[in-house]
């Protein structure tokens, strides 16, 4: 962070430094944000092969054990003599990772019953319900033009889902009703784990990413292992080993499988604590992200199950292709407008502080100061949420 305009002319150099800084920074994000993507195409992917190896008991949730162990491994990654916030501010993350725990629990129970396909375009409504709760308890507001971004993506997502819900069954439905209400509940968390991160008047009141990763993983982990002892045990042989056999899957498989999707989930979980901590938008641009990768889940499972798993539902056509192009244009239009944003407030911070300092070394400084309320800092890795949130009460 820059240092405050009260301190010696050396505070103009530092905050050119940092500024520099910055577009290094950006650099690192957008490679984690293409992670992000990529590791959550390949969830909902990774639960229809969990189905078909007899492992997605929407009952006994062995997968959502393993998808937050993968996430609780984000301990490892802290340095050894890392300091943590205050109890309350961990205690605020525990209790983000309960209402996740209900969020994607319906999100893959829903995935496994509807498909990839299916699952990713209702899926994508994070976008519009994280825009939507942002503009509630973060204050953000986003101009018209992300707005019409947003509801691009969102649009062309939505053109395929007549065609894939015609080819449902009650048990689609069924999942469909699940994934809407647990990615309404994923926007909310969205928000939640930005704020835990990024609000604060102090490093005690605020997680790192790496932080808010264990913490959230290391609860919803020991929720589901209690959950395993009491109810997965008692019916594992009816439950699982029978389907599993029926799927010709051995023990060894299975456990393999399951480890797979808790290194996706561990990956997938530092690339989106770190897209809302850093990347301008926070959890709008996120979700946004999410748009894209929905699409992209549409490309994966034409080449992985088209005419091998499932019906039509599973291959690519010519609508899913325009909503590809669309979702694009959508992301890229969003991008374009976030950054624009940026460039304004980055550029007159800079201009600001660069006639504060004039007017310091002309012996005017401290009457302007008088005349301020407020000091402008630029802060390099911030998400644009800092400079635009309305101030709260």
């Amino acid at each position: 962070m820059c240092p405050p305009l009260s301190l010696e002319k050396q505070s103009l150099l530092d905050c050119t430094v940092d500024i520099e800084a910055a577009s290094v920074v950006t650099t690192t994000t957008m490679i984690i944000v293409a992670l992000y993507v990529l590791s959550g195409c390949s969830q909902p992917i990774l639960m229809t092969v969990l189905r078909q190896a007899g492992l997605a008991d929407s009952n006994c949730q062995v997968y959502m054990l393993f998808y937050y162990l993968g996430t609780a491994s984000a301990i490892f990654t802290l340095p050894h003599a890392s300091q943590w916030p205050s109890k309350r501010t961990m205690a605020k993350a525990a209790g983000i990772a309960l209402w996740d725990i209900c969020a994607q629990t319906m999100n893959y129970t829903g995935a496994a019953l509807t498909g990839p396909t299916i699952f990713a375009i209702i899926y994508a409504s994070v976008t519009i319900w994280a825009a939507i709760y942002s503009q509630v308890f973060l204050g953000r507001r986003m101009n018209t033009f992300q707005w019409c971004a947003v509801i691009l993506v969102f649009g062309g997502l939505a053109l395929t889902a007549n065609d894939s819900v015609e080819t449902g069954s009650t048990g689609i439905i069924h999942g469909l009703i699940l994934v809407v209400a647990g990615s309404s509940m994923h926007g909310l968390f969205y928000v939640m784990s930005e704020a835990v991160m990024t609000t604060g008047t102090s490093p005690q009141e605020r997680l790192t990413v790496p932080q808010n990763c264990a913490v959230q993983g290391m609860t919803a982990s020991a929720c589901f292992a209690v959950w395993q002892f009491l109810y997965t045990l008692p019916h594992f042989e009816a439950r699982l080993l029978e389907p599993m056999q029926t799927a010709g899957t051995s023990l060894l498989q299975a456990l393999f499988l399951l480890v797979i999707f808790g290194a996706v989930s561990f990956v997938h979980s530092i690339t989106f604590y770190h897209t809302l901590r850093h990347l301008p938008g926070g959890s709008t641009s996120a979700g946004v992200f999410k748009g894209l990768q929905a699409v992209l889940v549409f490309v994966f499972t034409h080449a992985i199950f088209c005419h091998r798993v499932g019906g039509p539902e599973m291959c690519f056509t010519q609508i899913k292709l325009f909503s590809l192009v669309t979702v694009a244009g959508g992301v890229a239009w969003y991008g374009h407008a976030t950054s624009k944003i940026k460039q304004h407030i980055t550029h007159t911070s800079s201009s600001t502080l660069q006639s504060k300092m004039k007017l310091r070394d002309g012996g005017s400084y401290h009457s302007i100061m008088q005349q301020e309320t407020t000091v402008i800092e630029i802060e390099p890795i911030a998400s644009t949420v800092d400079a635009t949130r309305q101030p709260q009460g």
